[in-house]
């Protein structure tokens, strides 16, 4: 459904730093600078990118907007919220755990990065 997801950034580096951690998590390999400026990362298929904002505004999040990440496994979730919160970003929400709702029985952790985008690290149970 999704060809690529873009957030924007105010501090590239620090937003590389957080999304090497996380997506190394995740078995994937560092972002990489294109010739704009922007840090893009591939991984299963998927496309993920930081830039600064192109009409030079500075970037800011979504609010109620949230990206969500899928995981192999709780423990996969737990890694990738500890290694987040270890690379400069924060909490938020419920701490991680399982959740029960109209989609059935959820593990979600959930991380605002650097910039203040919301994340959710997402595994279906059962």
């Amino acid at each position: 459904m999704f060809s690529h997801i873009m957030v924007g950034a105010n501090d590239m580096e620090a937003s590389k730093s957080f999304y090497d951690a996380t997506f190394g998590a995740l078995g994937a390999k560092p972002g990489f600078y294109d010739d704009m400026g922007r840090v893009i990362y591939m991984h299963d298929n998927a496309l993920f990118l930081v830039t600064k904002p192109i009409d030079g505004a500075s970037a800011c999040h979504a609010n109620g907007g949230t990206i969500g990440f899928t995981m192999a496994s709780p423990e996969q979730a737990d890694a990738w919220h500890a290694a987040g919160v270890a690379a400069g970003g924060a909490t938020c929400e419920d701490p991680p755990g399982v959740r029960e709702g109209g989609f059935g029985k959820l593990y979600l952790a959930y991380l605002r990065d650097p910039a203040g985008n919301k994340l959710c690290g997402l595994h279906r149970i059962g």
